[in-house]
């Protein structure tokens, strides 16, 4: 038996590398770059979405206190209005008849109320307003002094309110925008966060894929590797529990004359040497039927629901053939195979001594004549 081809050679596969260094930088991109950057991103947006709504929130109250105060103010210009009127029409009554002098005072007292209230509530203005001027306020205040003050106030607070309430619509009308824009950003940003977090969750099933499928096959051959062949013989046994109960065998292989190869020809041709066998032996069974590599240049291979032994002796010459034509086309000599075969439960009670039952056959045929096979006697259950 051949030593182990990983302790004497130095060839590395590159498929199997560039896969998993793809891999690697695949997983690295998708941890760097992903949902979280989008979140944070999404996070930063939001804050300053509702930031700018605080800010307008701040200013449609501050409009709404100046459209009350614009409010009050119009009212008392108009009460003021309406005095100055009435007190016209008692002045022109009074020139008419002395004695309602008395309802003209009360007018005059009246008007000159009005007019002072509205100065008071202009001088405490936010706005650059008009005020009512100081001859209005007098008693004697000659009355198209008064009329002009006050239709002058009435102007200009009539159209302050027209200003103020527009300013309030378009601050509302703006925080509804951006409320709007706002929930589209919020639910386009969770919408890109879900793909991504689905396509990354996809790329690191992928990854866990390739990896697991890493641990259980030969990176040189792509075959299973002894523990995944340990995990299908379970499958197999457990696929087997009929009544009556199926069979299954392990065909275990050596590959004689092998380290030759490596001494005479290198070890890139052996590596060659154990790729071509393997596509050999893959080809040689059946699709259920598996073949792994154990290690360096030993084999062993599944085979489910045999019919007898005789087609197990017809698979060993099938798999020795193998060999030898890898070697001829390759132009070796010395090349062959010893094979040891197990059956269970025939010649092995025990599922775990399966296949060490067919390494200690193989063993007892290169110690006896090298290349060719044998099958476990009963004494090895």
């Amino acid at each position: 038996m051949a030593p182990d081809i990983g302790q004497s050679s130095t060839h590395v596969p590159r498929r199997p590398r560039a896969v998993r260094d793809r891999a690697e930088r695949v997983l690295s991109h998708a941890l760097r770059v992903g949902p979280r950057a989008m979140a944070i991103a999404s996070l930063l947006a939001l804050l300053t979405g509702l930031l700018f709504l605080a800010v307008q929130a701040r200013a449609i109250f501050s409009d709404e206190l100046k459209q009350e105060y614009v409010a009050l103010v119009v009212e008392a210009v108009g009460r003021a209005q309406a005095a100055a009127v009435a007190a016209s029409e008692t002045k022109r009554t009074f020139d008419l008849d002395q004695t309602a002098a008395d309802d003209y005072r009360r007018a005059q007292a009246n008007l000159v109320a009005r007019v002072k209230r509205l100065a008071a509530l202009e001088d405490a203005s936010p706005f650059a307003s008009p005020h009512v001027t100081g001859a209005a306020l007098s008693p004697d205040a000659v009355a198209s002094d008064t009329d002009a003050s006050l239709d002058a106030a009435s102007t200009y607070w009539h159209a302050q309110r027209d200003r103020t309430a527009a300013d309030l619509r378009m601050r509302i009308s703006g925080v509804a925008n951006a409320l709007i824009v706002l929930s589209a950003f919020v639910f386009s940003a969770l919408i890109t966060a879900l793909v991504m977090y689905s396509k990354r969750a996809r790329q690191l099933a992928e990854q866990s894929s390739l990896f697991q499928h890493a641990a259980l096959h030969d990176a040189l051959t792509g075959l299973p590797n002894r523990r995944k062949l340990f995990e299908v013989i379970e499958e197999a046994a457990a696929a087997t529990s009929t009544d009556p109960p199926g069979k299954i065998a392990i065909l275990y292989i050596d590959l004689d004359g092998f380290k030759a190869i490596n001494d005479s020809r290198g070890h890139r041709a052996g590596d060659e040497f154990l790729i071509g066998t393997s596509r050999r032996f893959r080809r040689a069974v059946r699709v259920g039927d598996v073949v792994a590599r154990i290690g360096g240049d030993e084999f062993a291979v599944l085979i489910r629901e045999y019919s007898s032994d005789a087609q197990l002796a017809s698979i060993a010459r099938r798999l020795s053939a193998c060999v030898e034509q890898t070697a001829e086309e390759m132009g070796l000599r010395g090349v062959s195979a010893s094979i040891g075969i197990a059956c269970w439960p025939d010649s092995v009670k025990d599922l775990y001594r399966l296949v060490a039952a067919a390494d200690e056959t193989m063993y007892q045929v290169k110690r006896t004549r090298k290349s060719g096979y044998a099958f476990a006697a009963p004494a090895n259950r």
